[in-house]
Parts: C-alpha cells; structure tokens; sequence
C-alpha cells in the first residue's frame, strides 16, 4: 500500500480491494476469518438500509489487521483503520471505522445483558482496550449513532457459511464513496 497514490483515483480501490482480499485466512480467534467478517458487517450494513458511507465503515473497519497495510499484529486497529480510510474515503468513513471499540466499550457499559452477547474473542479484545467505559469524545459526536450501529453489524458478522456481498460488491460501495469524496474536496 502506498500512501503517495492515496489521492490517484483508481489505484485506491485497487489497493483497498487487495487489502480487503489480503484477510482471507487471517483469523483472530473468530470461528470466520476476516475477509467472511468484513464481507458479512457490509452485509448486514446493506441489508439494514445503511448509506454507502456506513456500508464501506462495515465492511473496511478491521482494515488495519489486513498483511497488505504491513501494520504490527498488536495495533491499535481502530485508529489504524481510521488514519488509513479518512485519506482515502473521507472523514465519515474513517471516523466510523475508528469508533468500533469505542461503540463496544460503550454498550458494554450502558445496554443490560451487551457483554453477554459478545463472542469469547470480544470479551478478550474488550480488556486489552480498556474494558467498558463511555468516551464523551465519541458519544458526543454527530457520527455516534452510526458507530454504534456499525458495532451492532460487527458482532452479528461472525457466522460461518453467511452468504455475503462480494469484494467486488464492496469496491463498487467504495468507488461511489470515493467519487462523492472526490466532488467534495
């Protein structure tokens, strides 16, 4: 992946549909890897009616665990994703993916019965990023209830044999972010 093409046109889809394509058979204790889990969180993003926005947040918010992006094992991939994805599809997009934890780390603190819901990894990831807690810096933001959205389509992403949209499906998402991105600048 290679920062200097960020603003040149095709070669970031390019690069974001390899990246994408780079998580098969990257697991991280889920029961799918996660090219089945990006695939199935833009799934669920689609079949609940989101924009394009959120769609691609789904579907890019792990972004940062993906070997193309060469980013160690045990960074902080929400904020890796966001650094890598507002460059290239706009703040909304990578404020979205950014916020993933926070989302989770929030639900765990306020809905009765969250922390139950999340899978064995979750729980797991959930200490090392600080257990449960509410970030006025994220809760206060006029994103907020599409990040929590987008967590909600994130932990309903872990089934094997889901049907999902494919990579190309995504990149199509994200060529119509891009160019809107694009008009807007």
């Amino acid at each position: 992946m290679n920062d200097d093409r960020i603003g040149s046109g095709e070669s970031v889809l390019i690069d974001t549909a390899a990246a994408l394509r780079s998580l098969r058979d990257v697991y991280d204790g889920e029961a799918i890897d996660e090219l089945d889990h990006a695939l199935q969180s833009a799934g669920r993003a689609m079949d609940d009616g989101a924009d394009d926005e959120l769609v691609l947040a789904a579907a890019l918010h792990d972004i940062a665990r993906s070997p193309a992006l060469g980013l160690p094992a045990d960074c902080a991939h929400d904020r890796e994703a966001r650094d890598w994805l507002t460059p290239r599809f706009g703040a909304r997009v990578g404020w979205l993916a950014g916020a993933h934890v926070a989302a989770k780390r929030y639900l765990v603190a306020t809905e009765s019965g969250y922390a139950a819901t999340l899978s064995a990894q979750s729980v797991t990831t959930l200490e090392v990023q600080g257990g449960a807690a509410v970030d006025a810096a994220f809760t206060g933001h006029p994103y907020w209830p599409d990040a929590v959205r987008l967590r909600r389509y994130d932990d309903a992403a872990k089934v094997p044999g889901t049907q999902t949209p494919t990579v190309d499906d995504v990149i199509a998402v994200a060529r119509r972010v891009r160019q809107t991105v694009i008009a807007t600048r």
